[in-house]
């Protein structure tokens, strides 16, 4: 179905007079994929969100209105597939859902409490005597202190595991990225140049890119991504250790 969506980027770009060599160059999208947008060659073209993804990123280029454009393809020409149109949404704090492990630290909390309690009847207890009892009071409270930064070091450790993940957009980038339990993270969003994705922490991450255009940190160290004007996905497991993943095997978010 002719959409016009084509015949409008074709005629911006020979008013602009820029081949499609040169918009590749710019905007990291390959002439293979470029083309199939103007001729309207939708079968061509990786999928709804990451076609959606590169008309916006092209119209954006050409001064047109990309979002428009974007909209238009999603409307009159993307599949019927009960996709999600991408979106710019707030970050899903980590905490607004308590996972299995944090459940589990329940037991280690309440053994800490009860640890603070007899430390604390026990200051009150020795505090209570003559001025002999000062130092030891003193001592006890020094040892109290001590136990209380030990068990805030290993509930820490206890309710926050696996790794962190955060995403930096070097350029304009679909993202779809899930957690361990396969929970939506960045759910289709299209991350501008510049904008930032997390941290998140999780036992692993799968996620996938309309590009290469992003920095992925894991545990804040920057991880190794390949530069692409394609699509790309990855996995990271509970140790850190990052691995690129098949195109059958990336998470669409849909």
């Amino acid at each position: 179905m002719a959409t016009g969506i084509g015949e409008t980027l074709r005629e911006a770009r020979s008013r602009r007079k820029v081949d499609l060599n040169e918009v590749e160059a710019a905007i990291k999208i390959r002439v293979r994929y470029l083309q199939a947008i103007e001729n309207e060659e939708w079968d061509a073209l990786p999928g709804g969100a990451y076609t959606r993804g590169f008309i916006r990123t092209y119209a954006n280029y050409l001064g047109l209105d990309g979002d428009r454009l974007a909209d238009d393809y999603k409307r009159s020409a993307a599949p019927s597939d009960g996709e999600r149109v991408p979106r710019r949404v707030e970050p899903v704090p980590t905490g607004a859902r308590p996972s299995r492990s944090r459940l589990r630290g329940w037991p280690t909390i309440a053994l800490v409490c009860a640890v603070l309690v007899a430390v604390v009847v026990g200051i009150a207890l020795t505090g209570g005597g003559g001025g002999g009892g000062s130092s030891s009071s003193s001592s006890g409270g020094e040892a109290a202190t001590q136990r209380r930064k030990q068990a805030k070091k290993k509930n820490a450790k206890a309710t926050k595991p696996g790794v962190s993940m955060r995403l930096a957009a070097t350029a304009e980038v679909w993202v779809c990225l899930l957690d361990a339990e396969g929970k939506p993270l960045v759910e289709g969003q299209i991350l501008a140049e510049g904008e930032e994705a997390g941290p998140y922490r999780s036992r692993g991450f799968e996620m996938a890119f309309g590009n290469g255009n992003v920095a992925v940190y894991v545990d804040g160290k920057p991880a190794e991504i390949a530069a692409s004007s394609s699509p790309v996905g990855y996995a990271v497991d509970g140790s850190g250790r990052l691995s690129e993943l098949e195109e059958g095997e990336r998470p669409s978010c849909e």
